[in-house]
């Protein structure tokens, strides 16, 4: 992809512009347990990483017949929250990457809206990303395309224009199956595992990096 045909980076936000997977899935972990769901941290990772919150709630009712009602997603909510502000760190040189791009920016996460901005926030990140959109914007989040079309059309940019910066398995088949462009990022705190990287390389993303300070060589 050439600057003459990239209009529009779209970054996923969790383990993407944040390194935000780790304390995620320790609180999602947590809670589960809180309801009798005995759940191993690998296994979240497996099976939630990149997807939503109606997901993670959906697959709770199915498999384990366990409803996260109002106090269990309060209860989430607040200990994420907390951490978030006692913890959470930008990835190591996102903020440079995103001033090096030719072309505009946006955001486009499977996590709510007040999570994203609350984890751009305390990072320094939202003055460069005031562009978001959530997956709860659409009627089916990823692995559909549905939010990567969404954030495309909102700023005005076709699919084949756009390139998506993802890390999870679901981001990847997303920005796949929504006619874009797909650098996977694997320098996150939860990307170190083979395990991890096998399954990226399995998706077939047309790059995988694992330093941002490489995205605009990629990106040109």
């Amino acid at each position: 992809m050439t600057d003459a045909n990239l209009r529009l980076v779209i970054f996923d936000c969790d383990g993407v512009l944040v390194d935000s997977e780790p304390i995620s899935v320790a609180v999602l972990v947590s809670a589960m347990r809180g309801l009798g769901i005995d759940i191993a941290e690998p296994e979240a990772y497996r099976r939630f990483l990149g997807r939503s919150l109606a997901t993670v709630l959906s697959v709770m009712e199915e498999e384990y017949a366990v409803v996260g009602g109002d106090d269990f997603l309060e209860t989430m909510r607040v200990d994420l929250y907390r951490r978030f502000r006692e913890e959470l760190q930008p990835i190591a040189g996102v903020a440079e990457a995103i001033d090096a791009l030719p072309v505009p920016c946006c955001v486009a996460s499977s996590s709510q809206l007040e999570r994203i901005r609350l984890s751009l926030t305390v990072t320094g990140l939202i003055q460069r990303l005031p562009h978001i959109f959530s997956a709860s914007m659409v009627k089916n989040g990823k692995p559909a395309p549905d939010l990567f079309l969404y954030a495309a059309e909102q700023m005005g940019v076709a699919p084949q224009h756009c390139l998506v910066i993802e890390d999870s398995p679901a981001g990847i088949l997303a920005a796949k199956a929504a006619g874009m462009r797909v650098f996977a990022f694997s320098g996150g705190a939860h990307a170190k595992s083979e395990g991890y990287v096998k399954e990226i390389r399995q998706l077939a993303p047309d790059v995988i990096f694992d330093d941002m300070a490489d995205l605009r060589h990629l990106a040109s």
